[in-house]
């Protein structure tokens, strides 16, 4: 199938040139064969098709027509559908992979580390990562849309006895966090009601770590999620967590200085000791998991797209289980955290460990995971079979821009992050629920199938909108 185009040329003379496009390959001319009479499908035919093909059982004539009207602009003969319009219609926006009427049909009884999360970065930000101001109108948003995690940084406000939200070290303009917190009260469940998680980066004293927990308590009420205990070796299923609020964080930053404090009373000779050995260990760390971004303050967004490209930004601190200094932390905050986040002392071998008795969130920059792939493809994947990963955009994404999920989905990645601040209309993302995967495997290349075929139905687009499934055609 071939169509013609016609340009003028310097005014003078027309041109025209034959347009190569896709033509339908021979099982969809079989099946056009099939549900068609004369190289015409008619309203009745593509009903029959929709039913029986397309496992749409409720679909009627009149459904069928306004299908077929939707072709109207192509030239076609009659009040039907030819090869080439049935062929555009099985990759147009009429053909979804999956019909928002079906819902949720998956499973949704088993641990939440089983499912792909729709998750948000930096979910504040109304622009860029550097200098945009911050609001709790993306929030609402991107819960509007169906998004399920959703990142707040906390920080002591400039008279330190309140918390605001913004991007640290950065020329964010802060938004209060009690303003986001009352607009994920009310916004929380409009899309969906699957559990809403709130990642906090935090970096509070713990005297406001305990207004956190006040102001999270008497603004969530009943629909918080606390757990009994504070490790537990399963995570709760979304289906127990319908309607519900959960916290999940890391030990604060503060702590760590106040080791590292402690840490400098040592003798001058261990601490030079101490320094080359540090020296050592950063530079395998580096390898493994990328360099941090210095700190914007006192420069400007152009100082910082000079910076290296292939460094990054970490957003979650090391830390120690069994460092004494996190019983200083408020123990009404603690008590609030139901997915524990961070990384543990020891390097990526030790972050992937996996621990029978208790179960956790990992976080991995686009970077880091990219370089623990390698080596460390199959720990990953271990460690995502019964606990949490989440990966982010890398700190040099100053614009927003979004990363290739693939990896992070192949190597059963939950929270795969993307920055929400870009037009809606050149970037489309997969909303949770999509597979659940018990056999990690399976439904892996379940989910590059649909990718495969996906892709070719949007084009020019990287990411999706809705949720993801397959469809026979």
């Amino acid at each position: 199938m071939t169509s013609k185009q016609t340009y003028s040329v310097c005014f003078c003379w027309r041109r025209r040139f034959k347009l190569a496009l896709a033509e339908a390959p021979s099982e969809i001319k079989t099946l056009f064969e099939e549900y068609s009479e004369n190289e015409f499908m008619t309203p009745s035919h593509l009903k029959r098709f929709l039913v029986e093909v397309q496992r749409q059982e409720k679909a009627t004539e009149e459904d069928a027509q306004a299908i077929i009207d939707s072709f109207r602009h192509f030239p076609r003969r009659g009040a039907g559908l030819n090869l080439e319009t049935f062929f555009k219609y099985l990759f147009s926006d009429d053909n979804p992979p999956l019909l928002p009427s079906h819902g949720v049909h998956h499973d949704m009884t088993l641990p939440l580390s089983h499912y792909f999360i729709y998750t948000g970065h930096n979910s504040y930000l109304t622009g860029n990562q550097l200098s945009s101001d911050c609001s709790d109108v993306p929030i609402i948003n991107a819960l509007k849309r169906g998004v399920r995690v959703i990142e707040l940084d906390i920080w002591p406000n400039a008279s330190k006895d309140n918390i605001d939200v913004l991007h640290g070290r950065t020329l964010t303009t802060p938004v209060e966090l009690i303003r986001c917190l009352r607009s994920i009260k009310d916004h929380a469940f409009v899309a969906s009601e699957y559990p809403v998680v709130i990642t906090l980066e935090d970096h509070l004293t713990p005297d406001l770590q305990a207004k956190v927990a006040e102001m999270v308590t008497e603004t969530f009420g009943d629909i918080l999620f606390t757990p009994n205990s504070e490790s537990v070796k399963e995570f709760p299923s979304p289906e127990s967590l319908k309607k519900r609020i959960i916290i999940s964080t890391k030990p604060p930053k503060e702590y760590l200085e106040a080791k590292e404090k402690e840490k400098g009373d040592d003798s001058q000779h261990e601490k030079e000791k101490g320094d080359d050995s540090q020296h050592g260990k950063a530079l395998g760390e580096d390898e493994a998991w990328g360099k941090e971004v210095p700190s914007l303050k006192g420069g400007t967004i152009e100082d910082y797209k000079d910076y290296n490209v292939d460094e990054d930004l970490n957003d979650e601190e090391e830390f120690d289980e069994s460092d004494k200094s996190h019983h200083n932390e408020a123990p009404e905050y603690r008590r609030l955290i139901a997915i524990h986040a961070g990384k543990p002392k020891g390097g990526l071998a030790e972050c992937l460990k996996v621990d029978p008795d208790k179960v956790r969130r990992l976080s991995l920059s686009e970077q880091q995971l990219e370089k623990a792939a390698i080596n460390h493809g199959q720990q990953i994947v271990r460690f995502t079979q019964r606990n949490i990963l989440r990966v982010y955009p890398k700190g040099t994404r100053i614009d927003s821009s979004n990363y290739n999920p693939l990896i992070g989905w192949m190597h059963g990645a939950q929270m795969v992050a993307f920055n929400m601040q870009v037009s809606a209309s050149c970037i489309y993302f997969i909303l949770f629920p999509i597979f659940c995967f018990p056999c990690l495997i399976f439904s892996v290349w379940q989910f590059l199938l649909l990718l495969c075929i996906f892709i070719l139905s949007v084009h020019s687009f990287f990411f999706f909108e809705e949720t993801g499934g397959i469809r026979n055609c």
